[in-house]
């Protein structure tokens, strides 16, 4: 009688576990295949190997072609300055670029004569993929040129998918003592693993650190900023049902 009730209990978790996730496996659940199913979440965290680093530039004129000559220099000292410190071409990308008039309620609050010097707008901005160590040195040559709308950086590690997969491993590790310590705390003994899922978890924002779009570069350039990487951690959640004997 009692081997009969403890095989209706685990059934009944089993099922209610199931029911909450839409993956849930195909499994059957009776009084002869009786199991426990646990989802749990871990994380694994490494040191950054890789950044990419945002950069760009806003500059203003009294009309477009003023604008655009003045944006086309501003580009390609940025450009040359980044090759210059050995950032590969294959390295920067082009993220977006504009030519465009300034609206009018962006100068509301603007001297009069300030007003009939930015009337026209350009901007440009690039990704740059380089060693988590360079990102300081990448950023400063980059706003050193002029790149002064600057500054969020992505880390990651070389190898995102073996960090994953850390995660996951842990993750089903945590999940195996779950359903052991259920197992122990129902006078049953945990089997074998039946089934598991795992669903990776969303990757954290990177870090926003934006220079000033009116900073001016003075003769006597100042040091980088100083940038330590971030830990780069990733997170897992898998779902996993044992048989219990």
């Amino acid at each position: 009688m009692r081997k009969t009730c403890l095989g209706i209990t685990f059934a009944v978790l089993a099922m209610i576990t199931a029911n909450s996730l839409s993956y849930a496996q195909q499994i059957e659940v009776n009084k002869t295949n009786r199991t426990i199913a646990v989802t749990a979440t871990d994380k694994a965290t490494a040191d950054a190997e890789v950044a990419t680093v945002h950069i760009g530039f806003q500059i203003y004129a009294a009309d477009s072609a003023g604008a655009y000559a003045l944006g086309s220099k501003t580009s390609n000292a940025i450009f040359t300055a980044l090759k210059k410190a050995g950032v590969e071409e294959s390295a920067i990308q082009s993220d977006a670029q504009s030519v465009a008039p300034v609206q009018p309620y962006e100068m509301q609050n603007l001297p009069e004569g300030e007003k009939a010097q930015r009337k026209f707008q350009v901007s440009q901005s690039w990704s740059v993929k380089t060693p988590a160590k360079s990102a300081a040195s990448v950023l400063d040559t980059a706003v050193q040129a002029g790149a002064n709308q600057s500054g969020q950086i992505e880390w990651d590690v070389a190898d995102p998918n073996a960090l994953e997969s850390q995660a996951a491993e842990s993750a089903l590790k945590r999940a195996h003592a779950i359903a052991d310590q259920m197992a122990k705390g129902l006078a049953a003994t945990l089997g074998p693993l039946v089934y598991a899922s795992n669903q990776v978890a969303e990757r954290p924002m990177p870090m926003i650190a934006r220079a000033g779009a009116g900073m001016m570069m003075k003769a006597d350039a100042p040091a980088p900023l100083a940038i330590s990487s971030q830990k780069v951690t990733r997170s897992a959640t898998v779902y996993a049902v044992f048989a219990i004997e």
